[in-house]
């Protein structure tokens, strides 16, 4: 969070003098065309940290607009989970509807987004010890026999599936149709509920009770309540 704070700075430094949007004079055979690179309705396609997909856009006027979009997909903002000194590795499957506001203070390609989104994503975690190798839950440490394989196993999700969300944005006119776009931000989701499963470990109270502290520490972790946002994409206006 401390990088889109300084990102924010530093966009609103670069921004306060960028123009805005406004009519171009176009001399062609015929004399001098005039067209707007503010066009009220577009569409984009987008790629990011929670999946790839789309949106339409509409604005009211060169200072307010509003988007709703959907993304969905294999692709995870994080390559693995950590706690305790263990590292769990993730795969997420993303599902997200947002809706958001856009607001341009200087009606140019820059943007301030606020919104919501129903986020109905899984979370699917786990280690693996390997062939000979040895799993750590809690702390400790737990080794297959020879020629077995430990691994541990489990989903996150989140119980707020109705999301806020705060960003920046930019999104500058390539011609008077067709633009760029990238958005950074996050969504607060709130602490996951998560569920562990031990396999290949016979089943013993010093195994379970280990089992269940790790879920707590995932549960806790605060810096699992936010969501960061990234992506990408290209947009034609109408």
């Amino acid at each position: 969070m401390k990088n889109l704070g300084v990102l924010a700075i530093s966009a609103a430094v670069m921004l306060a003098a960028s123009p805005a949007f406004a009519d171009e004079k176009v001399v062609t055979d015929e004399g001098v065309a005039t067209f707007s690179f503010f066009k009220p309705a577009s569409v984009r396609a987008e790629v990011g940290t929670t999946g790839y997909g789309g949106a339409i856009s509409y604005s009211v006027n060169p200072h307010v607009g509003v988007t709703l979009g959907y993304n969905g997909g294999d692709i995870s903002w994080s390559d693995d989970v950590k706690v305790n000194g263990t590292t769990y590795d993730l795969d997420m499957d993303n599902n997200t509807a947002y809706l958001n506001a856009e607001i341009r203070p200087w009606a140019n390609w820059f943007y301030m987004a606020a919104g919501t989104a129903y986020l109905d994503n899984d979370y699917k975690i786990s280690q693996n010890s390997g062939q000979n190798g040895s799993v750590r839950i809690n702390g400790n440490t737990y080794t297959p026999a020879v020629g077995s394989q430990l691994s541990v196993t489990g989903k996150m999700n989140y119980k707020n599936n109705i999301a806020p969300y705060l960003g920046l944005g930019f999104s500058p006119s390539i011609t008077d149709r067709f633009g760029v776009f990238g958005e950074i931000g996050a969504y607060y989701n709130g602490n996951p509920e998560v569920k562990l499963t031990a396999n290949g470990i016979p089943s013993t109270p010093g195994l379970l009770a280990d089992v269940r502290a790790e879920e707590n520490k995932i549960r806790n972790d605060d810096k699992y309540q936010w969501a960061p946002v990234a992506k990408v994409g290209l947009s034609l206006r109408f």
